[in-house]
C-alpha cells in the first residue's frame, strides 16, 4: 500500500513538472491544433502532451523488464508502436490504413506478452477478438478525445475504480495502474477546462491501449471481472458505439471527422466544464455503484448482464433523444 502511494505521488510530481516542461516547448506554431469546422476548441492550443505519459510508461516498461523480460519488453514494443505512429500522425496526418495496420500489429505484441502472465493462453478466434479489442481500445480513445480533461478524467475515474472495487491491483499491473493514475491527474491540471495542452493521438492511443490490456489482464487473472471494466468504461465505449451504429446505418462516411458523439453534443450547448461535471456525477453516482454491484465471483453471467444494461439505459435514452450520430443532432441549437 506504502509503495503505492509512493508510486502515485512521484508519478504525479514528474508528470506536473514534465507536462510543465513540455507547454513551453510545443507552443509553437506547428505544433498547435487549430480551431476547425469539426473541433471543439476555439483557439489555437499546443498538442501532443500524451508525450509526458508516454514515456512514464516506457520507462515502467523497461524496468519491468528487468524482472520479467517478455511481458516488459513485449508490452514496451507494443506501447512504444502506438505512441510512434501517433506522434507521427500529430506531426504529420497519416493514411488509416497505415495507423491500423500499426495499431493491428502493436495490439498483438501485447497480447503476446499479457498471455506469459495468464493461467490460460488465449488461442484462435478467441485470440483475435482480444486483438480487435485492444485494436478498439486504442481508438476508442482518440475518438472519445474531442474536449478539454474527458480523455483524462475517464482514465482517472477507471483507474481509481478498479483499485476501490477490488480492494487494490497487486503487482505489476497495481502499480502501472498508480502509476497511470498519478499521470492522468498531473495531465488534468493542464487540461482542466480551458485546456493548456491537449493530449494529441500520440496520447490518446497509447493510453487506450493501456487501459485495454490492463482490461483484459485484470480479467484473465480474476482479479477485476470484465463486466465491472465495461461498467466503468460505458460512456466511452456506449457513446463512441452508438454514434458509429448510427453513422453506419445512415450510409455517413464513418472516416470523416465529425461532432455527432454525446458528449459532443453536450459540450456544444453547455461547454466542456458543464459536460465533465455530467460524466463525474453519472461515473460516481450510477456507473460505480453497479461496477461494484456486479463484482463478486458469486455473480451469474445473466446478473453481470443486467448490470452492464442498466449502466447503458440512460445513455441510451439520451442518444435517442437527442439524434446523437444523425448529422441534424451536430447543429447546434
Amino acid at each position: 500500500m506504502v509503495s503505492h502511494v509512493l508510486i502515485f505521488l512521484g508519478a504525479l510530481i514528474c508528470a506536473l513538472i514534465l507536462q510543465w516542461g513540455l507547454l513551453t516547448l510545443v507552443a509553437r506554431p506547428k505544433l498547435l491544433a487549430m480551431p476547425n469546422q469539426r473541433s471543439s476548441h476555439r483557439r489555437p492550443t499546443p498538442t501532443m502532451g500524451g508525450v509526458v505519459a508516454v514515456l512514464m510508461v516506457l520507462v515502467f516498461c523497461v524496468s519491468l523488464a528487468q524482472t520479467d523480460t517478455v511481458l516488459g519488453w513485449g508490452l514496451f514494443a507494443g506501447l512504444v508502436g502506438v505512441a510512434g505512429i501517433g506522434l507521427w500522425d500529430d506531426l504529420q496526418p497519416l493514411p488509416g490504413t497505415v495507423r491500423l495496420l500499426v495499431h493491428i500489429l502493436s495490439s498483438t505484441a501485447v497480447l503476446f506478452a499479457l498471455q506469459t502472465q495468464w493461467p490460460q493462453p488465449l488461442t484462435g478466434p478467441i485470440a483475435a477478438v482480444a486483438v480487435f479489442f485492444l485494436v478498439w481500445s486504442t481508438n476508442l480513445y482518440n475518438f472519445m478525445d474531442g474536449i478539454d480533461g474527458y480523455a483524462a478524467l475517464q482514465c482517472l475515474s477507471f483507474c481509481l475504480g478498479v483499485q476501490m472495487i477490488g480492494l487494490g491491483v497487486p503487482g505489476w499491473a497495481g502499480d502501472l495502474v498508480w502509476l497511470l493514475s498519478g499521470a492522468a491527474l498531473g495531465f488534468l491540471a493542464f487540461n482542466w477546462p480551458p485546456a493548456k495542452i491537449f493530449m494529441g493521438d500520440v496520447g490518446s492511443g497509447f493510453l487506450g491501449l493501456v487501459i485495454g490490456l490492463l482490461v483484459l489482464h485484470l480479467w484473465q487473472t480474476d482479479i477485476v471481472p470484465l463486466s465491472v471494466s465495461l461498467i466503468l468504461l460505458a460512456t466511452f465505449w456506449f457513446d463512441a458505439s452508438y454514434t458509429l451504429f448510427v453513422r453506419l446505418v445512415t450510409g455517413q462516411r464513418v472516416t470523416q471527422a465529425h461532432r455527432l458523439h454525446l458528449y459532443q453534443w453536450l459540450a456544444m450547448r453547455r461547454g466542456h466544464l458543464y459536460t465533465n461535471a455530467v460524466f463525474l456525477v453519472f461515473s460516481v453516482f450510477w456507473l460505480m455503484p453497479l461496477a461494484w454491484w456486479a463484482f463478486p465471483a458469486s455473480r451469474t453471467a445473466l446478473m453481470s448482464s443486467a448490470a452492464i444494461v442498466l449502466a447503458i439505459l440512460p445513455m441510451l435514452f439520451a442518444c435517442w433523444r437527442f439524434k446523437v450520430g444523425l448529422p441534424a443532432g451536430e447543429d447546434v441549437a
